[in-house]
């Protein structure tokens, strides 16, 4: 079997009182203190009936109980279903059915959304971890002290070209590949200190727990952005790098003003979609390091990062492949010349073997569903969402998803969905509606309806009545063309 030591026990081993998470007011777990942690949750939690290839979910915003859980869990052998917390009952509900869960831990913020999410679906048989309330033992239970590549550890759900959202299944081989590929790109240094201000539920937020064990790298763990207090923990604290999306770096370099970070601090880490050309030359003026870096959930987070000597010179680009990983640009089945936009593929060990209850991927390489292109020395530029998919502060919006909830209203005909610039989160949703014969529809109306269903963030931010949708010769919705069909005021 494909196994290492287990990741967290071999940190405990090689330096035991070095700090692992500093988090809270300067608080902080030593990994001896995380695994103690996590070995006595993963016994309370095997004493109360969770057993090696369970599915337990976690709903929770960024709190230091997370990373406690979701080793505790590696330790059981259990998959982790990481979940949204932006999500409505409604949401939440298909993903908790869809995934199989047997038992939720649950921040105890949310503690209510995921009671009603239960009531939807009727899965009365879920164990309900409150968070302010883990439980303990000592019992003698055997934990894992080896890992298996080829075991899945997380699945975390996505949005479909259909809207509907699937599972990507992760292994720790996944993690693991993703973490190493991600160093021999950036490199290591003694001093580095992470700071995760990203959900955790995301990938991108994910992955840097991963490297806190793989790495045995100190993060600093932000409840929620703050560009203050992510600028004060730079200049005055030690983080030597931090993952943001455009929108969180656009508030951090304003609040910077006039002042400079220190030498000692490596990177912004760039991720979430195409970058405005303006904010990367801002940072560029102010000597900022933004490293772009593309990848996707079916990634295991980056699969392609600009690396530090490239940083000032290949401006908009998101480099080239990390180590393991290998990528193309194809047109019509060929590959791409140099500069011409197509799709892009990717493969490595850190790709997905695909989504939970579907069919696996047995290409080669996956197919992203993404355009971009080329240079002529091999950098990779990002150009869109091949899939329609719109990118609002780092979330991922299908407009399909929030098609199909506004066709509930019975006003609506036809609808389409499109992202619109926006100067703050980069896209915003917009919808373009054609009416039943006599009705009318105020934005008023829309807005509520869509956040009885749908996260804050995919409720759609203007609402323009057409006569009719854009369509091609398959009668799809052409949505890039759902703008040139609007006529008239904004409602």
């Amino acid at each position: 079997m494909n196994e290492i030591p287990h990741w967290l026990e071999k940190q405990y081993e090689l330096q035991p009182e070095a700090t692992a998470i500093e988090y809270s007011e300067r608080q902080s777990l030593s990994y001896s203190a995380l695994r103690e942690e996590s070995r006595g949750l993963a016994r309370g939690l095997m004493n109360e009936g969770v057993k090696a290839g369970d599915h337990v979910a976690i709903l929770s915003s960024n709190r230091i109980e997370f990373p406690v859980c979701i080793h505790a869990l590696s330790y059981i052998g259990a998959v982790v279903i990481c979940l949204n917390i932006r999500l409505t009952p409604e949401e939440l509900a298909y993903q908790m059915k869809d995934g199989e869960i047997s038992a939720l831990i649950v921040d105890p913020d949310f503690e209510d959304k995921s009671l009603r999410s239960v009531e939807k679906v009727s899965l009365n048989h879920i164990d309900f971890i409150n968070m302010s309330r883990l439980p303990k033992s000592d019992e003698p239970f055997d934990l894992k002290e080896q890992l298996c590549l080829d075991d899945v550890f997380t699945m975390m759900y996505t949005s479909g070209t259909t809207g509907k959202p699937k599972a990507v299944m992760h292994t720790y081989g996944n993690h693991w590949f993703s973490a190493i590929g991600s160093a021999l790109n950036l490199g290591l240094s003694q001093s580095d200190k992470w700071l995760i201000c990203l959900p955790m539920f995301h990938v991108g937020g994910f992955s840097l727990l991963m490297k806190n064990v793989i790495y045995g790298m100190p993060i600093r763990l932000l409840s929620h952005f703050n560009a203050r207090v992510i600028n004060n923990e730079i200049r005055h604290h030690g983080v030597t790098m931090v993952s943001v999306v455009t929108v969180m770096l656009q508030r951090l370099i304003r609040d910077l003003e006039q002042e400079h970070y220190p030498s000692s601090f490596r990177c912004f880490l760039l991720g979430g979609g195409p970058v405005p050309k303006p904010l990367l030359k801002e940072a560029n003026k102010k000597g900022i390091p933004v490293f772009q870096t593309y990848g996707m959930t079916e990634t295991s987070s980056q699969i392609a990062t600009l690396s530090p000597g490239d940083a000032f010179n290949k401006l908009g680009s998101a480099g080239k492949a990390l180590a393991p990983a290998t990528l193309k640009v194809m047109v019509d089945g060929i590959p791409a010349k140099a500069y011409e936009t197509g799709e892009i593929y990717v493969k490595g060990p850190m790709v997905s073997r695909g989504y939970y209850k579907r069919p696996g991927n047995n290409s080669e390489y996956l197919a992203t569903g993404d355009a971009g292109y080329l240079d002529e020395e091999g950098f990779l530029y990002v150009v869109d969402r091949v899939k329609d998919m719109i990118i609002s502060g780092g979330e991922n919006i299908y407009p399909a998803e929030i098609e199909s909830v506004i066709m509930g209203l019975e006003e609506v005909e036809e609808v389409g969905v499109a992202g619109a610039a926006d100067e703050e989160w980069g896209e915003v949703p917009v919808a373009f509606v054609v009416l039943r014969a006599g009705a009318e529809l105020s934005f008023e109306k829309l807005v509520t309806y869509c956040r009885q269903h749908l996260a804050s963030y995919k409720t759609p931010k203007q609402l323009f009545i057409i006569q009719e949708l854009p369509r091609n010769a398959s009668n799809k919705i052409v949505r890039r063309k759902l703008f040139e069909h609007a006529q008239g005021d904004v409602i």
